[in-house]
């Protein structure tokens, strides 16, 4: 057996090596470039990933269905995690973790369901917790969990973290170190820090070559998914991933999981979530969550569906016992919640309301779709944000920039709609897509999708759409300020578009400016007036207590005003 501990530092062209030592320490410390990849160490740097990798002694005919291996580590205060190990091809086993403490000790053990097998099973050691020395954001207030109320989330140590996401769908398996390093870039810049992706090439009937550079191409996860299977995996291809896991963190970007896709899928070419094997599907869950669960990330268990899938529960109950750090866990609709589907009469696909599980506590988040006819529906974001017991919401898929015509949804309809959906209630945070970004297509004559999926430009195209810069702004009109929990109020602004923590935060839009009254004043307030379609602020005063305001938008245009206790 060689059991060892690596330490790796992230960073845009990360590369894996195994090294013949007894003892190293995995850090992952988003960020650094160019330093020496590997230092004999026995810490833990507070929420920074760490490894230990483990060489099996038996063979076995497939390691990823006939061994479940997990370390169990003790730590300060008592506290116990248990985190899965995962197969990453011939004999080798990783566990990844993530200490919450940034002092003490952290005791480990290994255990296996091969208990004979001396290279997996009873091994120990120790780590020792620091505090965490790097610059990533993320990092910095630890991985991430929903708020005391549920209507958002926020960092391990409390700090808010408002999504501001995207839908580079099919990165994962058409994605390169180099395009994926441009796209991250350009969404850090454009104010974005979530990233909706398929896991897997989802379709049962497309086939390609396997070369990210080739139209056409894709990478392969399971070369049985063709056959409805998920039992023969591919290891090399989720050692490419975690290299472009790794460029998105550093770039500040939160990846969301969905295994495989339940509704359309990449071409349409019968995806195989909704008819995936539970037991399958599970257990690649496990996997996803051994893999990535030690590093910032969501997790969707079901993608564009109608939320009642067979394998919609068995998923989310897994990743609520392996995730041992409760990242969020949610279901992204279809957009059938109050009608039926013009292709099928089987009534499981449509008045699915956005609420399947809605009592479950696996269940963090249930996100919209309010489909790709450039309509504003804030009523189901609504709708959502009065369904009890409370979870957060969004609308997580609105209509995509230029998809299917040129000139659907784009510019300010963009803004529009992501501050509309916010202020209704979706207080977990606002989604952008495009056209030609979702499918991630490397030229825009690319072929493979159906007309209203489709549009002429490429990945590289689509992220230079207007549209994403007006939802970017909205990250920066509301950074710093403490979401934690506020709710949809617009009692409080006589009927206006409005969210607020009564007497200490005022988020208010206003789509064609005017005026608007602001009550429930018991603590003299600060007022500023943030431009939505520029992303600047301009503007500002004071309000006393015990008062009702008027307050008058600087003119006609979209306004957002914000107004914080002094």
């Amino acid at each position: 057996m060689n059991s060892t501990l690596k330490q790796k530092k992230m960073n845009h062209s990360l590369r894996k090596t195994t090294l013949p030592i007894i003892l190293f320490l995995a850090l992952l410390a988003f960020g650094y470039r160019n330093i020496s990849a590997h230092t004999q160490v026995d810490t833990a740097p507070q929420w920074q990933e760490v490894e230990l990798v483990f060489e099996a002694e038996q063979e076995y005919n497939n390691p990823y269905t006939d061994v479940e291996m997990a370390v169990e580590f003790s730590g300060p205060d008592g506290r116990e995690l248990r985190r899965p190990a995962f197969w990453d091809g011939d004999n080798v086993w990783r566990v990844r973790f993530a200490s919450p403490a940034a002092a003490g000790e952290w005791n480990w053990r290994s255990v296996s369901s091969e208990t004979t097998d001396s290279g997996l099973h009873g091994h120990s050691g120790t780590l020792r917790a620091t505090e965490y020395s790097g610059e990533n954001k993320l990092l910095l207030h630890g991985l991430l969990r929903m708020s005391p109320e549920g209507r958002n989330v926020i960092h391990a140590d409390g700090t808010p973290f408002l999504m501001i996401g995207d839908t580079p769908w099919a990165l994962p398996f058409r994605g390169t170190e180099k395009s994926v390093t441009a796209y991250a870039q350009n969404r850090q810049e454009r104010g974005f820090n979530t990233a909706l992706l398929m896991s897997v090439q989802p379709d049962r009937r497309v086939d390609g070559p396997r070369d990210r550079n080739a139209e056409g191409g894709f990478g392969v996860a399971f070369e049985d998914l063709p056959d409805g299977h998920l039992n023969e995996l591919n290891p090399g291809y989720f050692q490419t991933l975690d290299g472009l896991i790794d460029i998105l963190l550093d770039h500040g970007i939160v990846p969301v999981y969905n295994p495989v896709f339940q509704g359309f899928g990449w071409k349409g070419g019968q995806a195989l979530g909704s008819h995936a094997d539970p037991s399958e599907y599970s257990r690649y869950v496990r996997y996803l969550i051994a893999r990535y669960g030690a590093r910032p990330a969501m997790w969707l268990v079901v993608a564009d569906g109608y939320g009642k899938e067979p394998v919609a529960a068995p998923a989310g109950q897994t990743v609520q016992e392996l995730d041992a750090y409760s990242q969020p866990t949610g279901i992204h609709y279809s957009p059938y919640d109050d009608l039926m589907p013009e292709w099928s009469d089987d009534p499981r696909f449509g008045f699915h309301f956005n609420r399947a599980y809605q009592d479950e506590e696996w269940l963090d988040f249930q996100w919209a779709q309010t489909g790709h006819n450039a309509d504003h529906h804030p009523h189901e974001v609504f709708r959502m944000y009065e369904n009890e017991p409370v979870k957060a919401v969004a609308n997580g898929e609105p209509t995509y920039e230029r998809i299917g015509v040129p000139d659907k949804a784009t510019g300010w309809w963009q803004g529009h709609e992501a501050w509309l959906n916010f202020t209704s209630g979706g207080t977990m945070g606002v989604i952008y897509g495009a056209g030609g970004l979702w499918n991630w297509k490397l030229t825009p004559d690319e072929e493979g999708w159906a007309d209203w999926a489709n549009t002429n430009a490429s990945w590289e195209q689509s992220i230079q759409f207007e549209g994403s810069k007006y939802v970017g702004y909205i990250g920066r009109a509301l950074e710093g300020l403490d979401l934690t929990d506020i709710q949809r109020r617009p009692d409080l602004a006589y009927g206006a578009l409005a969210l607020a923590k009564e007497s200490e935060l005022y988020i208010v839009y206003l789509p064609e400016g005017d005026s608007v009254r602001l009550g429930g004043l018991k603590e003299p307030m600060t007022y500023r007036w943030f431009d939505p379609k520029e992303g600047k602020w301009t503007g500002s005063g004071t309000i006393q207590s015990g008062s009702i305001s008027t307050l008058n938008a600087p003119n006609n245009e979209p306004w957002v005003l914000i107004a914080t206790r002094q």
